[in-house]
């Protein structure tokens, strides 16, 4: 009798166990039918519009069929460069403050401080970097967009750091302090050693998250049909000149804003698989 029951109650518990995982499962799939579909037609409409030129040169005056899109890849990979130069660093650090110091009263305020900035809009981030720094130097330039980007960036990284560095065993930082490890030497060579994967896959999120913003841009470093790295200029971006394409009534134009699309796609990617293979290793406990 006692065997019939217990035989009885693991098989509800392996069924309600099966249906769960067959429901998470159905859910997943469900999820992921529109991202191959939009990703499955982005491919399909920008791989027609690939080619050489649109690699090597910079947009064609309107009308001309032809030219390409070189002068935004550079660009963009010139402001993303910039603002990750500004942003690693300070939310990174901002992160690890947090973290170590939850209790502080300046702790709070940065962690209160970052939630508000992630709900704020990236245009007003846009009208606040024009403000701040394109008015100010009388022009727009790639280091105004950057700045924006920046701005962006730091509150992503700065509450990543902190949720990654909170999962890190606190034995870890016992065992370092009790081996005679000052506090900051603990911090950085062991806590945020075996946060490192974690923190770089923040530090992904948020470099795809800026590398697909147009609006500050429109307002900083607005845009250029011509080549220029120079940082107080204006400068181009794939952002921009997809979205300035992809409204002209040119068909040619809005050709080369599907390659433009699927072109900023394919890097985000390819700095996802980069950190990843960089980073596979960093989450082991160091010796």
């Amino acid at each position: 009798m006692i065997r019939a029951l217990f035989g009885a109650s693991d098989f509800r518990r392996k069924l309600k166990s099966d249906i769960m995982i067959s429901l998470t499962a159905l859910a997943t799939l469900i999820a992921l039918v529109p991202l191959f579909l939009v990703l499955g037609y982005l491919l399909t409409k920008g791989v027609a519009s690939l080619n050489l030129n649109f690699f090597t040169q910079i947009p064609k005056p309107v009308g001309e069929q032809g030219g390409g899109m070189a002068n935004a890849i550079v660009g963009t990979f010139e402001l993303v460069g910039m603002a990750c130069a500004i942003g690693v660093p300070v939310g990174i650090g901002a992160g690890l403050y947090v973290a170590e110091h939850p209790a502080h009263a300046t702790a709070r305020a940065i962690r209160f401080a970052a939630d508000i900035m992630l709900g704020v809009p990236s245009i007003v981030v846009g009208i606040f970097a024009y403000a701040i720094v394109v008015r100010p130097m009388h022009g727009f330039s790639a280091l105004a967009g950057s700045f924006a980007l920046a701005i962006i960036m730091i509150p992503l990284v700065t509450r990543t750091t902190e949720e990654m560095i909170k999962l890190v065993p606190g034995e870890l930082r016992e065992a370092a302090l009790a081996l005679g490890a000052p506090r900051w030497r603990t911090s950085l060579s062991v806590v945020m050693r075996t946060a490192m994967t974690g923190i770089a896959t923040g530090v992904i999120l948020a470099i795809a998250r800026i590398a697909g913003e147009t609006a500050p841009l429109l307002f900083t470093a607005f845009g250029n049909q011509y080549w220029s790295t120079s940082v107080t200029q204006p400068i181009a971006s794939l952002t921009v000149q997809v979205y300035t394409f992809a409204i002209s009534p040119f068909a040619d134009w809005q050709r080369q804003a599907w390659a433009g699309a699927l072109v900023l796609t394919c890097i985000v990617l390819t700095l996802e698989i980069g950190v990843r293979w960089v980073t596979r290793g960093a989450a082991r406990v160091p010796r």
